[in-house]
């Protein structure tokens, strides 16, 4: 089997036309350099250069050979321009998986202006509910997940990421949005949109609509904060959620107040215990630290 110092060797003599050049490109001595073209020619079978006076001249053979060698050794000059990208943080795939709200707020803005500046970066993001990221990172089928609390596993390392509080979601131009803050008390009398009693963000709806003696009206519940969004702006009631999803893309027309006494929940990045070190994932988890308010 030939080796690729031996195709080295060849294709250095080849491009600079002599063996003592070729020994200086390699910074090896010129009898390392024939000892080495004498076995290629072995393990070929063939002669690959004619020697004549002290000089070498290629013969058909190795001509034959040239481009395929100038193919190989540009691929290992890109491989080796891609290792020094992945050393950077510039090249390379990333698996991530969020919660809705947080997926498709402030995680999609970190991953559009990641990739904006990244080219040769390609990122997987998933929308998922929180068990199934989680599920995910412990198995290792994702870089890294973010999720809203609770986590309790210890399989992952959580850091926490930001903190959004449990606001109101209405149009600009009703009666409680000239206020800075909403009482649960300040919502008996109009339709709401939450979760449903089963999603893990309700009871933080719970604690915040207590101490209410008057019975509040839910009209709608849905799984997920873009669709309790969406159903306010359509009108059907003033959608009670968290507050990181409108603060990461607000929307045309209509604000966000936050409950009084304020109910905050933290966004936690969750990644694999123990995981292997990349720097892409490093850069990439700094860059939506820094997306975060």
């Amino acid at each position: 089997m030939i080796n690729l110092r031996q195709l080295e060797v060849f294709y250095a003599v080849m491009r600079a036309g002599s063996v003592t050049q070729a020994a200086r490109l390699l910074n090896v001595t010129q009898p390392a350099v024939s000892a080495v073209l004498k076995q290629l020619e072995s393990r070929l079978h063939m002669k690959l250069f004619d020697r004549a006076g002290g000089r070498i001249r290629p013969t058909p053979e190795a001509k034959a050979l040239l481009p395929d060698l100038a193919e190989i050794f540009g691929r290992v000059r890109a491989l080796e321009r891609f290792s020094l990208d992945l050393a950077g943080g510039t090249r390379g795939m990333l698996s991530i998986a969020a919660t809705s709200p947080l997926c498709d707020g402030y995680v999609a803005k970190a991953v559009a202006s990641f990739v904006a500046k990244r080219p040769g970066i390609k990122v997987s993001l998933q929308s998922l509910a929180s068990p199934l990221v989680l599920d995910r990172v412990i198995n290792r089928e994702v870089d890294a997940g973010v999720v809203y609390e609770p986590v309790v596993s210890a399989a992952v390392q959580t850091e926490e990421l930001t903190r959004v509080a449990i606001g109101v979601i209405m149009p600009a131009r009703h009666g409680l949005a000239k206020r800075r803050s909403v009482r649960a008390r300040d919502l008996v009398g109009h339709p709401l949109v939450t979760y449903l009693p089963q999603a893990l963000l309700r009871p933080f709806i719970d604690r915040a609509l207590q101490g209410v003696d008057a019975p509040l009206t839910i009209r709608v519940e849905t799984g997920t904060s873009a669709t309790a969004v969406m159903l306010a702006v359509h009108g059907a009631g003033l959608a009670l959620v968290e507050s990181g999803l409108v603060s990461a893309h607000p929307v045309p027309g209509f604000v966000m107040r936050p409950m009084e006494p304020r109910i905050e929940l933290k966004a936690l990045l969750l990644r694999p215990r123990q995981a292997a070190e990349s720097r892409l994932l490093d850069a990439f988890v700094a860059h939506l630290r820094r997306t975060f308010p």
